[in-house]
């Protein structure tokens, strides 16, 4: 699980307007190639007569390739920087604004948009080397990546390119969508992705969840096999419970709940149906208890809602949801409150075409 950190906070650390002209709700279309009226490009493979280099492109390379020598180091500089900035972190997110426990596809998506406020500190918590889960892949071993309509409208904000459908797009590699989203919420400065750092509880104060116990994966897979070695600790306002559906690390949030009383069962996910589960997952993405919002598959979990397989718009549509909610929790403006004046708005608007 994931533990959250602390801070005090603001209305005026983000005012209304930045956060609804920034929010990937509102994502600007990517525009077609100009050879086509689609985004879409039919992949030709080049035949070994016609691939060439440039002749001139080895001359522009700013160093010399039969010459090549690096700036001398020593060994103890290297192990320095990389401990001392690591350590760094670890003081830094010890108490943080909110973690988000699980980098895949839902948990990556919500720490971007929480990211999009620099006022607020967020810790991803990975138990895998490598962030993403199962966003590397459509869908068994196949690459392609389906998004249902209306969640292509987050890939127009990413920049990422697909191949439009009528009610679906299709992003020809996984892959893709994973890298983008990660290079883009890694190179902000307010983010620290912990990976190959496992969850193992929950901080609880009371009736409320104020964060989550960390220890590096591998000593957690192997509690069994050496002598105790105690965990760390991360404090947070908000926890972020995004550890996917049942397995080894799975749902692992909603379960340790259920195991301290907090909530009273976890019936798990219900047999595919890919039209029920989508919208179902976005709409039950809510604060389970007092300082512990899930997202994502863990969501099918709890609620005993279908699975929705190899389709991913729920997950990025979850995790923004989770981000706002995080957002109210903290008291900051967010786009799940229902904002009175956009009532009104509409309603004036209504009348008027009306008249």
């Amino acid at each position: 699980m994931a533990t959250m950190a602390s801070s005090t906070f603001t209305a005026s650390h983000l005012t209304k307007s930045s956060i609804f002209d920034t929010s990937s709700f509102h994502g600007t279309p990517v525009a077609p190639p100009p050879s086509s009226s689609v985004r879409f490009q039919p992949t030709v493979k080049a035949s070994s007569s016609s691939v060439s280099m440039s002749s001139t492109g080895g001359s522009n390379l700013p160093y010399d390739l039969q010459n090549f020598r690096f700036e001398p180091i020593r060994e103890s500089i290297v192990s320095r920087e990389m401990t001392r900035r690591y350590m760094m972190d670890m003081i830094t997110y010890a108490d943080t604004d909110v973690v988000v426990v699980g980098a895949g596809s839902a948990g990556l998506s919500c720490a971007y948009e929480l990211s999009k406020n620099p006022n607020v500190q967020v810790a991803i918590i990975e138990q895998s080397v490598s962030p993403g889960g199962g966003a590397w892949l459509g869908g068994q071993l196949f690459s392609a990546m389906i998004v249902r309509k209306p969640a292509h409208l987050f890939l127009d904000e990413l920049g990422i390119a697909y191949d439009e459908q009528d009610t679906y797009v299709v992003i020809k590699h996984a892959a893709l969508f994973t890298s983008t989203i990660m290079s883009k919420l890694l190179a902000r400065p307010n983010v620290k992705l912990f990976n190959a750092v496992a969850a193992e509880d929950l901080i609880v104060k009371g009736d409320r969840v104020a964060g989550v116990v960390t220890n590096w994966a591998l000593v957690s897979m192997n509690h069994d096999t050496q002598s105790c070695m105690d965990p760390n600790v991360m404090e947070a306002k908000v926890v972020v419970s995004s550890c996917g559906h049942d397995g080894p690390f799975g749902a692992t949030g909603v379960k340790r709940l259920r195991s301290i009383g907090m909530i009273k069962s976890v019936p798990g996910m219900k047999a595919l149906d890919m039209n029920a589960a989508e919208d179902a997952i976005v709409d039950l993405t809510r604060e389970i208890v007092p300082g512990m919002i899930v997202t994502g598959m863990e969501v099918a979990e709890i609620d005993g809602s279908p699975r929705m397989g190899p389709t991913f718009g729920a997950m990025m549509m979850s995790g923004q949801k989770a981000a706002h909610l995080a957002l109210k929790a903290l008291g900051l403006p967010n786009a799940v409150d229902v904002q009175p004046e956009l009532i009104l708005a509409a309603a004036d608007s209504a009348d008027t075409a009306d008249a």
